[in-house]
């Protein structure tokens, strides 16, 4: 069932989101300093890929340096892929059939707002690694 949503995913709004991320990764690596900014860019894009199956968890050893990476990922790119989100979810769920997948936008919105300090994990192991 989850390769079945994917796929679905991936045709309806995947695709769109992962060369968002992917776009904002490119241009987050430019500079040496937004390399780590660009890195969570590109893990995001995988997950936002093909997001059923996985699941984020907040790592408990992240500390204060993702706090304020999240602060600096909000300004440079995060608003503008949580609207990306936004709209995607919205336009989704003007149909029955994509209510679900404008809910799993929804569920997106957080990760693209603060990547930092998270940790892209299966769904069926979600505490594998605390």
């Amino acid at each position: 069932m989850k390769t079945i949503l994917n796929v679905i995913w991936l045709i309806l709004s995947g695709f769109w989101l992962f060369l968002a991320y992917l776009a904002a990764g490119v241009l987050l690596c430019i500079t040496i300093i937004g390399i780590p900014f660009g890195i969570a860019a590109f893990r995001i894009g995988v997950y936002a890929l093909w997001p059923f199956g996985y699941t984020t968890i907040e790592r408990r050893d992240a500390g204060a340096p993702s706090c304020v990476g999240n602060v600096l990922w909000l300004v440079l790119a995060g608003w503008w892929l949580a609207i990306g989100h936004i709209v995607t979810g919205l336009l989704l769920c003007l149909t029955i059939i994509g209510i679900p997948f404008g809910i799993a936008n929804f569920k997106l919105i957080p990760v693209s707002l603060f990547p930092l300090g998270r940790e892209i994990v299966p769904s069926d192991q979600p505490f594998a690694s605390r």
